[in-house]
C-alpha cells in the first residue's frame, strides 16, 4: 500500500445543479459560477501537494480538474469508474418530478445504500467501482492523489474506505460543489486503515 493521502474533490456547479435536476451520468456542463468555484478552490486543493490527478470522464469533472492542472502542471487522467451514480429513470428529472412519480423513493434511496433507483445503481455498486480505482493506485508508487469526481460517489467511497457498516453510510451526504474530502493513512495506522481528516470542506462564500 503506497497511498498516504487521498483528496476527493467534487466538481463545480452545473446547469443541472442550479435547476435542482438529477444529473447522474448525464454530461452536464459547468455554469459560470462553477467555473469560478473551480478556479478559487484549485489553489487550496493544490496545497495538498498531489502527485497524481485523476477525474471522472464526465465534462463537469474534467473541466474542474483542468483548473487544478493549470496551476500545478499535473497531467489529469480520466477514469469512467469515477462517474456519478447512474440514476436510471430519474436522470434529467427535477426532485419534484421524481417525488411525484415515485413517492418516498428518494428517502428510501438516501437511507439504504443497497437500494437503487429504477434502472440505476445502488451506492454499494458505486463504491465498489470507485474502490477498484483506489486499489489500483494503491498498488503503484503514488503517495498523494486527487480524485475529481461527484458528490454521490465521494460519499459512497468514503463510507466504504472507512469500512463502515451499511447502516452508517447515510451519515455521509451533502457534498458541496467544489468542496473536498481528505483521507489520510499514516504509516502507523493498523492494517492500512484510512483516517478521515476533513469532509465537505470548502472555500467560504
Amino acid at each position: 500500500m503506497t497511498l498516504r493521502r487521498l483528496v476527493l474533490w467534487r466538481h463545480g456547479e452545473t446547469d443541472y445543479n442550479a435547476g435542482r435536476r438529477m444529473q447522474g451520468q448525464l454530461d452536464s456542463v459547468l455554469t459560470p459560477v462553477g467555473v469560478e468555484q473551480a478556479s478559487r478552490s484549485a489553489p487550496v486543493v493544490a496545497a495538498f501537494e498531489p502527485q497524481l490527478l485523476l477525474s471522472s470522464d464526465l465534462r463537469r469533472a474534467t473541466d474542474t480538474a483542468a483548473a487544478l492542472a493549470a496551476g500545478t502542471g499535473l497531467v489529469p487522467g480520466t477514469d469512467k469508474r469515477l462517474r456519478e451514480t447512474h440514476l436510471g429513470e430519474w436522470q434529467g428529472l427535477t426532485h419534484d418530478e421524481v417525488d411525484g412519480t415515485w413517492p418516498g423513493a428518494r428517502v428510501a434511496w438516501r437511507r439504504d445504500p443497497q437500494w437503487a433507483p429504477p434502472g440505476g445503481e445502488s451506492r454499494v455498486e458505486v463504491a465498489a467501482r470507485a474502490c477498484a480505482v483506489v486499489a489500483e493506485l494503491d498498488a503503484g508508487t503514488v503517495e498523494r492523489a486527487v480524485l475529481c469526481s461527484h458528490g454521490g460517489l465521494i460519499a459512497s467511497l468514503v463510507a466504504s474506505l472507512l469500512r463502515l457498516p451499511l447502516a452508517n453510510w447515510p451519515a455521509f451526504a451533502g457534498i458541496g460543489n467544489c468542496c473536498w474530502t481528505v483521507l489520510e493513512r499514516p504509516p502507523s495506522m493498523f492494517e492500512g486503515h484510512w483516517r478521515l481528516m476533513a469532509y465537505n470542506a470548502g472555500m467560504p462564500g
